[in-house]
């Protein structure tokens, strides 16, 4: 189902310790065997389906709530004296390294494993409260497995370290190690930004925090390698508050965050942690994944060097949010109106529709292929060529819009020869 949709990876956690019988190892460096044959079996599932895996070895919020628990601690036999030194302790980084070293060894070579992310949210509470060591652990677990993994198969899986998002501004360091450590390969953070998207009252705010932190997360980033983010939705609301939001609210809320992610320079349109009850997406999420994996050929995605325009492309005929990116030949905007939000929080299906238009700069002079998207209903709206003599901006007619409109740009003679 979930490769039907357009789904092409899975973040998962290779250890879930809510309970004791869901720890990967017990006691240390002992794997547990039922769960060793549960990932046999998740694996070889995700290989007959096209999936791929982005692996943590730790869920890190469980190991810090149950840590009294955790095969981890030494009290329990286990390398660490505190939780608060996990990032310190060398006895520890030597079990980080023998999990993944397991972890490789039995997985790597299926194709279904994508990327590792090193550790799930690093935080200085993991370090006696300082980002000091986040460098030199990158450098040295990381370096380990990239080596490893270059003499079992002749090449490594990329590597990455999330961080819940909120807290980078906990420490100047934080951004060098998140964005531009030299030992990862693409960026991550976890967009649960306190009101709007952790507990929103609409779909529309959401994602113009999303946009928001999209771009300042672009802006960090100096060799253009990709980023995304891994981790969102409404975790106050359903952790704290103890409510799951109406499913059509929901659904419309997760569509709205996918494509502000993605347009305005995501790699995708990142993950949604469900925090619903059952633990699970949607029929309504999937529906909005498939419709952005729909609108993905209409862009060359192998020549594509954007960069994010959320300022730099003009709106006109309504008050709408900007989300764009775009390079000298191709771009991708989405408008999403803010002026018919409804007493629900959602936007208004029935709002009278606005003649709206995007102006994108930075386009070289030439005819260019313009598609107009449906994001509900996953199809074109419009297809149609534009001339564009050169100069400052392309103005693209987006069409009646009630709601939200995406729009793809690209070269007409790449389409022909297409």
């Amino acid at each position: 189902m979930l490769a039907r949709r357009g789904v092409t990876c899975l973040r998962v956690m290779l250890e879930y310790s809510q309970s004791d019988d869901r720890c990967f190892e017990n006691p240390v460096g002992t794997f547990n065997p039922d769960l060793v044959a549960l990932w046999d079996d998740l694996f070889a599932l995700c290989e007959r389906a096209g999936l791929r895996i982005l692996l943590t070895p730790y869920d890190t919020f469980w190991m810090w709530i149950r840590w009294d628990r955790h095969p981890y601690n030494c009290r329990n036999g286990g390398p660490c004296p505190d939780r608060t030194r996990l990032l310190l302790c060398k006895a520890t980084r030597e079990a980080v390294r023998a999990r993944l070293r397991f972890a490789t060894e039995r997985w790597g070579a299926s194709g279904v494993l994508f990327a590792w992310d090193i550790w799930n949210e690093i935080h200085p509470s993991y370090a006696e409260n300082t980002a000091d060591p986040f460098e030199e652990f990158i450098t040295e677990v990381g370096t380990y497995l990239r080596e490893l993994e270059t003499r079992l198969y002749g090449r490594a899986h990329p590597q990455t370290i999330s961080m819940f998002g909120p807290h980078i501004v906990l420490d100047k360091r934080i951004p060098d190690s998140i964005f531009r450590h030299p030992a990862l390969d693409f960026a991550s953070t976890h967009f649960y930004w306190e009101g709007t998207i952790d507990a929103p009252e609409n779909t529309v705010d959401a994602a113009v925090d999303t946009g928001r932190l999209m771009r300042e997360a672009l802006a960090e980033i100096r060799d253009g390698r990709p980023f995304f983010d891994s981790e969102s939705g409404p975790i106050h609301t359903f952790k704290d508050h103890h409510i799951t939001l109406p499913e059509p609210f929901d659904d419309e809320y997760f569509r709205h965050m996918q494509w502000a992610h993605f347009a305005a320079g995501g790699a995708g349109g990142g993950m949604r942690w469900p925090n619903r009850h059952p633990h699970v997406l949607t029929d309504g999420m999937h529906r909005a994944q498939r419709g952005l994996a729909r609108f993905l050929p209409l862009i060359d995605w192998r020549t594509f060097r954007r960069r994010n325009l959320n300022e730099e492309v003009r709106a006109s005929g309504a008050d709408a949010a900007v989300f764009a990116c775009g390079d000298d030949a191709q771009a991708v905007v989405w408008l999403l109106r803010k002026d018919t939000i409804g007493p629900d929080g959602r936007l208004d299906r029935r709002a009278r529709p606005a003649a709206m238009e995007a102006a994108i700069p930075g386009l070289a002079p030439g005819r260019y292929r313009v598609t107009t998207w449906d994001t509900l209903n996953g199809a074109a709206l419009r297809e149609f060529e534009v001339a564009h003599p050169g100069g400052a901006t392309l103005c693209i007619e987006a069409g009646p819009v009630r709601t939200d409109v995406a729009i793809a740009v690209r070269p007409a003679r790449a389409c022909a020869s297409a």
